[in-house]
């Protein structure tokens, strides 16, 4: 009977689809026998510079011209090649087969070097590593897609220009406004604010109201801890002052909890992390855990927040720089959002307090302006004594890649920190911010009054 390595090296001389599909996945690393590796690496080198199956002949004498190999290795080889004959197996089978063999010796070779690791025998490494390094193992697969074809694919592609894209709706009017619905999958958002602005607060928001939406949320905090996320998450779906939560007798929060489950098919996951320790591989193991133990797969993921997870890329006391620090993180999660199909909504820290701030600019994203560039959608929450007091909070857009950012580049969001909610403001207080001109479905006066945030000073 012959070996997978054996029929896979067949097809790969005599099978020309198969060739082309699975030539580019597989690595010499993964021929456990020394022979078969070195014919594997000259099928491909021939393959990459004559656009054509190499032959039994080629293997021969390309071998033959090594210096890296024995002459008993070569005589193995000139057995091993005498033996390979045309009878390519059958395409789509083959194609699967070698598939899975793939994926079983990237997750051999994974497990291996993860023992090695936790023996500290590399010391380039760090147990941290790890759930990432098994993590890429079982993602291995064959992606046959290789890109776009701007005159041929013409009609897929005015096809996807009408095809309505699945997206994540807010609650609140201007930011479905500015992001065209909502969020989209694949994604990275993040919230920009100073400490006590409200980064916690609008993500616990923006969770409640998606999961009224039916919608499965999954809620990573690594700030503060799981009870204290969800007694805000209380406050707003219960609709109870945040102070009074402890004082609500058991019967009633019961009859309150069950209420909101009658009126939603969603889920909500909090799941705490250490500050600082959890990165993009832990991630990837609680997803495909909840996967497995609780049939859970989210429909948008929080992380509260990203300026305090740690990165797989680099160990914790690794020598770094900031700004290559949190744009690594930055580009993981964005990665991990690729990777699962969803948006990710995460927040970053201001350069200063940004609290009394008037006005907040890319240049006041805190250690990296590596993550705006990473980012899709990028906005700042901006708090002043005056707007405290008017109960509301600003919102300016810093990066948006869904839509023209000139687009309400201000705009107004009611905030009740009592209740831990955001909601809509009337129409008249976003008159006095709206960039004049840039909306046409509002009739603004040629000469608006003197606005009450006329003593603010945008860029």
């Amino acid at each position: 009977m012959e070996s997978i390595e054996f029929t896979i090296i067949k097809n790969l001389l005599f099978n020309n689809d198969y060739c082309r599909k699975v030539l580019p996945f597989i690595k010499p690393e993964y021929f456990e026998n020394f022979h078969e590796k070195v014919l594997f690496e000259e099928i491909c080198k021939f393959v990459v510079a004559y656009d054509n199956l190499a032959t039994k002949e080629v293997l021969l004498i390309e071998s033959e011209k090594r210096t890296d190999i024995s002459e008993e290795t070569y005589k193995t080889i000139c057995d091993y090649v005498s033996k390979l004959e045309n009878d390519p197996a059958e395409t789509n089978w083959i194609v699967d087969t070698t598939e899975k063999w793939c994926r079983d010796r990237a997750i051999y070779l994974a497990l291996m070097e993860s023992i090695k690791i936790a023996d500290g025998q590399d010391e380039k490494k760090s147990r941290d590593a790890i759930p990432s390094i098994l993590q890429d193992a079982l993602a291995v697969g064959f992606d046959n897609h290789i890109g776009h074809d701007y005159l041929s694919d013409y009609e897929e592609r005015y096809e996807s220009y009408h095809r309505k894209e699945d997206k994540i709706a807010f609650d609140l009017e201007y930011f479905n406004k500015i992001t065209k619905g909502g969020l989209p999958n694949k994604t990275l958002n993040i919230a920009l604010a100073g400490t006590g602005v409200g980064k916690s607060l609008f993500m616990c928001h923006v969770a409640s109201s998606i999961l009224l939406q039916g919608r499965s949320v999954l809620y990573i905090t690594l700030e503060m801890a799981e009870e204290r996320i969800a007694e805000r998450i209380d406050s707003n779906l219960l609709n109870i002052n945040i102070k009074d939560i402890t004082d609500l007798p058991k019967q009633m929060f019961d009859t309150k909890v069950n209420n909101i489950a009658k009126k939603t098919q969603g889920t909500l996951i909090i799941k705490e992390y250490p500050t600082a320790s959890a990165h993009v591989g832990h991630f990837k193991a609680l997803l495909n855990e909840l996967a497995l133990k609780k049939s859970f797969r989210p429909d948008i993921i929080f992380i509260d927040y990203l300026n305090i997870c740690a990165s797989s890329r680099y160990k914790s006391n690794f020598s770094v720089n900031s700004y290559s620090y949190v744009k690594a993180i930055a580009e993981e999660l964005r990665g991990l959002a690729v990777e699962f199909n969803v948006p990710i909504v995460s927040a970053t820290q201001t350069t200063r307090s940004g609290y009394g701030n008037s006005d907040v600019e890319l240049t006041d994203t805190s250690e990296s302006f590596g993550l705006p560039a990473t980012a899709d959608l990028m906005f700042a929450l901006i708090s002043t004594e005056e707007l405290e007091q008017l109960g509301q909070i600003m919102v300016k857009q810093l990066k948006n890649r869904y839509n023209d950012p000139t687009i309400n580049k201000r705009f107004i969001v009611g905030i009740d920190r009592a209740k831990m909610r955001l909601y809509d403001c009337e129409q008249s207080a976003q008159n006095d911010i709206l960039d004049s001109g840039k909306e046409e479905e509002y009739n603004y006066e040629d000469e608006p009054k003197k606005s009450k945030f006329a003593s603010l000073k945008f860029s």
